[in-house]
């Protein structure tokens, strides 16, 4: 089947109950972006209630009226505004009206009269904490009642209202949290710490009078923990041993609760009664096999509605019965007419690498239609903080069905295997991921099902890095490579990335005052005449993150010397998410393959 067929599978996901308890608002790309959607009924025909063409980035329902507010950008700018669905009249207004800001979602207040935001509009460096009524809209109808420093992000209203816990990340691996009081501006620091920990996941206690939150203070591995906002102790509620507690998601007047671990990529759902640091467990849910998320309780804490995707299912969107564990698909996302048999689940692999490491990943074969050896695409994810996972994924769909097979490592640096594990690829560290690479494709290349010499390294954002890195470094092992929306020169890309990301950015790769030659050494662009295969380079004209000039450098330099094309797209960013350009880019994609390998 053509790749469209594949692109064109849908996604169900990010659904919210409101106040009524029976009816799912959730997003739904079957325009070719993510729009808004409402369904009465598990199964029925779902109603249509937003028809833009740029993506719409989350939806929350209000808990008091037949209103939600909902997020967009523009031509993937992640300049986030809010907008007001009246979901019986239908009318949608504009609420923030600050189009060269960006905003960041808190959630409503328990009484729906106000909602809490996140935004850097005084400085473009910097959030400062916002409060909204939910009924007045414009760039003036906001109360700021913090200002910020850094990278401030909410974790909602405390149970009577009267507070805001407050997430602010100095890197990926080193958080703190704020109480904020909405009326008296007071800023109560509640995790005071030493070296690099982090707070994650953050939910108010039923009582007001803790926080839970997932963390490794004093640990490898996130943990499940209870923070008393008295002595700012933090107590072990849920251990996850080995793996990642990935957090808590709290109904407040019943105390229950759903927690997650991640347990080598696939999600453990539990659900209990909380009691202080005490869970009391309650029926597990029979849901599918992969990666959950989402998850919103209805009123009365009865139900709730949860994301469930895997290799062998699109995201659709189920609701949870929590007294008998009882899961029912409300969602019919289309899978295209492809057949389920189509998508393999992957075999969990680890390879060892040149200090002696086990390196875990993921190996999809394709199915019985197809003989060995195999060309083999293999696909690195972006981050560097992040963790590729079996979730679902179309283009890994396609690549089996036309005879490819998937590696998908997460190499030093990834997340999902411990705070040790993930800070090993940092600043000075950073070409030891690369090198984890290498040492996998020549794990691949001594198996007797790879066709060596057709080996592709394919990646988006940070993955881009790894794929131009690659190609420079061991340019021996690679048939081709393909770059979207990758790093091409960390110089160029650290003083041309949001300003709100830089010191982000500079704490994991190092920063431009003090590392800049470290910098230059390891950027590609500067060993461009390394590159001995072909290379596909793609790009968002609008890309906030990673500028589009760094596609430009690289394919300038490169097809000096070896086969180089450069596609962008004038009304994406970081990444695609309409669907013509996704049918574009993969063809394209497609194509180049099918030329070169």
């Amino acid at each position: 089947m053509d790749i469209a067929r594949f692109l064109n599978v849908r996604n169900a996901y990010g659904a919210t109950l409101g106040h009524r308890g029976d009816r799912v608002t959730f997003l739904l790309d079957t325009t070719g972006v993510p729009q808004v959607w409402t369904l009465e009924s598990p199964g029925a025909w779902p109603e249509q209630r937003t028809f833009f063409e740029e993506r719409v980035t989350f939806v929350d329902a209000s808990p008091a009226e037949d209103t939600v507010v909902f997020g967009m950008d523009e031509g993937g700018n992640e300049r986030t505004g809010f907008h007001r669905l009246d979901l019986e009249g239908g009318t949608i207004e504009p609420l923030t009206v600050a189009p060269e800001a960006k905003h960041r979602w808190g959630g409503f207040s328990s009484d729906g009269e106000r909602f809490a935001f996140a935004a850097n509009r005084r400085d473009e460096s910097v959030f400062d904490v916002h409060v909204q009524p939910a009924d007045v809209a414009g760039p003036d109808a906001a109360r700021l009642v913090h200002e910020g420093d850094g990278w401030l992000s909410l974790s909602g209203w405390s149970p009577d209202d009267g507070r805001l816990a407050v997430h602010q990340a100095y890197s990926n691996y080193d958080h703190d949290v704020y109480v904020l009081d909405v009326d008296t501006g007071d800023w109560t620091h509640v995790t005071p710490h030493e070296g690099d920990v982090r707070f994650t996941g953050v939910e108010w206690g039923p009582d007001g009078d803790a926080l839970y939150l997932a963390t490794d203070l004093g640990a490898d591995t996130l943990y499940l923990g209870r923070l008393d906002l008295d002595t700012h102790d933090v107590e072990l509620v849920v251990d996850g041993g080995d793996w990642n507690v990935e957090g808590a998601t709290i109904h407040r007047d019943t105390g229950r609760a759903v927690y997650t671990r991640n347990v080598d990529g696939y999600t453990e759902l539990s659900v209990g009664r909380l009691d202080g640091a005490d869970v009391e467990p309650l029926p597990e849910p029979d849901l599918p096999p992969g990666v959950y998320g989402g998850v919103d309780f209805a009123p009365d804490g009865d139900r709730f509605a949860v994301t469930v995707t895997g290799r062998t299912h699109n995201p659709n969107v189920y609701l949870v019965d929590v007294g008998t564990g009882e899961a029912e698909r409300w969602t019919r996302a289309s899978l295209a007419g492809i057949p389920r048999e189509t998508f393999a689940e992957p075999d969990v692999v680890r390879f060892q690498t040149f200090d002696g490491r086990e390196i875990p990943g993921l190996v999809s074969l394709p199915g019985r239609a197809h003989d060995p050896p195999y060309p083999v695409i293999v696909d690195v994810h972006g981050g560097p903080e992040s963790q590729r996972r079996p979730s679902f994924s179309p283009v890994t769909g396609y690549f089996l069905d036309n005879g490819y097979a998937v590696f998908e490592p997460n190499v030093r640096g990834s997340t999902g295997y411990g705070k040790a594990y993930t800070r090993l690829d940092d600043k000075r560290n950073r070409m030891d991921s690369v090198a984890d690479l290498a040492a996998g494709v020549q794990w691949l290349a001594a198996r007797e099902d790879v066709d060596a010499d057709r080996i592709v390294a394919l990646g988006a954002s940070y993955g881009g890095f790894m794929v131009l890195s690659a190609l420079t470094e061991y340019p021996e092992l690679w048939a081709a490579g393909v770059d979207i929306v990758g790093i091409a020169n960390f110089v160029t890309f650290l003083e041309n990335t949001g300003s709100w990301r830089r010191s982000l950015r500079e704490a994991e790769y190092g920063s431009l005052a003090d590392d800049r030659d470290f910098l230059e050494s390891i950027s590609p662009v500067n060993h461009v005449d390394e590159i001995r295969a072909p290379l596909l380079v793609l790009h968002g004209a609008n890309d906030p993150r990673v500028p589009v000039g760094e596609a430009e450098q690289i394919a300038a330099e490169a097809g000096e010397h070896v086969p180089t094309e450069l596609l962008v797209f004038d009304d994406e960013g970081h990444g695609f998410s309409k669907l013509e350009n996704r049918i574009e880019a993969y063809r394209r994609i497609v194509d180049f393959l099918a030329e070169h390998v």
